[in-house]
């Protein structure tokens, strides 16, 4: 069996090749799927899809390359307004974001 793109239906097109490792991850982490498709599809994210780099290459080809950044700050946000985190978890999302607010004040 070939590990070809064609093979495998991944298209050159970065929303494509983003769905493609959306797919495989999933094949990954799926109880049903057997141990030689676990390992085709990590070959496939490893040697033809370079990982989470399509994704990157979708968020620069948008015009928003900080699109990551953005999230990970909304989700820390979130993480402190959540009644189910513990203040300790509160405390370190908010260290995080502080964090966060440095780095991108230095950089600019």
């Amino acid at each position: 069996m070939s590990n070809s793109r064609e093979d495998n239906d991944v298209s050159a097109s970065t929303e494509d090749r983003v769905n493609a490792v959306r797919g495989y991850k999933a094949t990954l982490h799926n109880p049903r799927v057997s141990d030689q498709a676990k390992q085709h599809a990590q070959d496939v994210l490893d040697n033809e899809l370079q990982g989470d780099k399509p994704r990157q290459d979708l968020y620069s080809a948008r015009g928003d390359p900080n699109k990551v950044g953005f999230r990970v700050a909304a989700g820390l946000k979130a993480a402190q307004k959540n009644p189910r985190n513990s203040e300790r978890g509160k405390q370190r999302a908010g260290e995080k974001l502080d964090e966060m607010s440095r780095q991108s004040e230095e950089s600019s």
